[in-house]
C-alpha cells in the first residue's frame, strides 16, 4: 500500500469540485463497510469513471484494455492520504469509493484505488477477485495482516493478471499472475514468486499450491507478500483502521499526494515539499512557500480542490 517506502466513500470531505470550499469534515472519523448485498454502479457513474480515465468504454473486458485502463489511473488518479489528516471518513464501499474518485476528484492509498478500480472492471465485465497482502518493510519484517489490497483480474481472452494501482510507485502495468519468471515493465524487474518463510516459518511456493502465499518482488526486492485466498472489501476494515489510526503507520506520520506522468515520471507532494521524479530516475525537490502555492499545486497537478492545507495529525489524537 506505501507510496515509494510508500516513497508511497461518498466522504465528507474538504473538496469542491467548483472552486469554492466543500462541507466540513465529520467530527467522528471512522473506518467501515457497508452490508448487504451490492448491485454495482450504474452506467451513469461507469461512463464518469472512464471520462476521469480518459477512455472509452472497452468493447470487451480484454488484457490489452486493462492494460490502458492501468496505465491511465495511475496517471490520473493520486495516491494519496490526505482523508487521514483532513479527518474525513473513509468507508470501504465499492460504489462510495467510485464516488470519492468520479465526483470528489480525489484518489486515496490502497483500499480506496484499487477498491474502486476493481469496482470499475466488475462493471466492464471483468472477473475480479480481491486479494489481501502485507507489505515488507526494514529488515524483511512483514507488516499487519489486511495491510495491502491488490486485484487478481481474469480477462475475457483467457489472462489472469495481478492489478495494482494503489501502491504508489510500483508496476505500471498488470504482471502475469501465473509467471514465475522476471517481467519488464517500465516500472522495473518484477518476479511473483514462492513467498518466503514468515516469522512463524510459514512458507510459500511449496506448501498446498491452490493457497499458497507469494511473494512480489521489483528488481530483486521483496515488496510483497500476497495471498491467494479471495477476499471481500469488508475484510479490510481492521487494516484501513490501524493504517489511519495507529502512531506506527507512516500514514499517521506523513502527508502524500502522488501520481504518475505522462512520461513515465512521478509527481508528488508531502507536505510542502515537492518532489519532481523523471523516468530515469533522476529527482528535483523544492519547497512550496504559502498556503495558496499549496493549494493551487493541489489544484493545478493533482486536480483536487481543498478549502485547507493539509497537515500532519497527531496520530494520538485520532479517535
Amino acid at each position: 500500500m506505501r507510496e515509494a517506502a510508500h516513497e508511497d466513500t461518498h466522504v465528507d470531505m474538504n473538496v469542491d469540485t467548483t472552486g469554492g470550499a466543500g462541507p466540513s469534515p465529520s467530527p467522528t472519523p471512522e473506518v467501515g463497510t457497508r452490508t448487504g448485498a451490492d448491485a454495482g454502479p450504474d452506467a451513469t457513474a461507469v461512463a464518469a469513471y472512464l471520462r476521469r480515465l480518459g477512455v472509452g468504454r472497452p468493447v470487451r473486458p480484454t488484457a490489452d484494455a486493462l492494460r490502458e485502463l492501468h496505465l491511465r489511473h495511475l496517471r490520473t488518479v493520486p495516491f494519496e492520504n490526505l482523508s487521514v489528516h483532513l479527518g474525513e471518513e473513509i468507508v470501504l464501499d465499492g460504489k462510495r469509493l467510485m464516488d470519492k474518485v468520479v465526483s470528489g476528484r480525489r484518489g486515496g492509498f490502497c483500499y480506496e484505488l484499487n477498491g474502486a478500480f476493481g469496482t470499475l472492471l466488475t462493471a466492464l465485465g471483468y472477473e475480479v477477485t480481491l486479494l489481501a497482502a502485507r507489505v515488507y518493510g526494514e529488515g524483511g519484517r512483514l507488516g499487519i495482516p489486511y495491510d495491502h489490497l491488490a486485484l487478481r483480474v481474469r480477462t475475457s481472452d483467457g489472462d489472469d493478471l495481478l492489478a495494482d494501482v494503489g501502491f504508489g510507485a510500483h508496476c505500471l502495468l498488470p504482471l502475469a499472475f501465473g509467471e514465475r519468471g522476471d517481467q519488464e515493465d517500465p516500472g522495473g524487474t518484477f518476479r511473483i514468486t514462492g513467498a518466503a518463510p514468515d516469522a512463524a516459518g510459514v512458507r510459500g511456493g511449496q506448501d498446498v499450491a491452490p493457497v499458497a502465499d507469494l511473494d512480489v518482488l521489483r528488481d530483486g526486492k521483496r515488496v510483497y507478500r500476497l495471498e491467494r485466498r479471495p477476499r471481500v472489501l469488508g475484510d479490510f476494515v481492521a487494516g484501513a483502521w490501524w493504517h489511519r489510526t495507529s502512531p506506527q503507520s507512516h500514514f499517521t506520520r506523513s502527508l502524500v499526494c502522488s501520481r504518475l506522468t505522462e512520461d513515465g515520471g512521478r509527481i508528488t507532494l508531502s507536505g510542502r515539499r515537492v518532489t519532481a521524479t523523471a523516468a530515469d530516475g533522476t529527482r528535483e525537490e523544492r519547497e512550496l512557500g504559502t498556503d495558496e502555492e499549496v493549494l493551487a499545486y493541489y489544484r493545478d497537478r493533482f486536480g483536487i480542490r481543498l478549502a485547507q492545507v493539509p497537515t500532519v495529525r497527531n496520530p494520538h489524537q485520532v479517535s
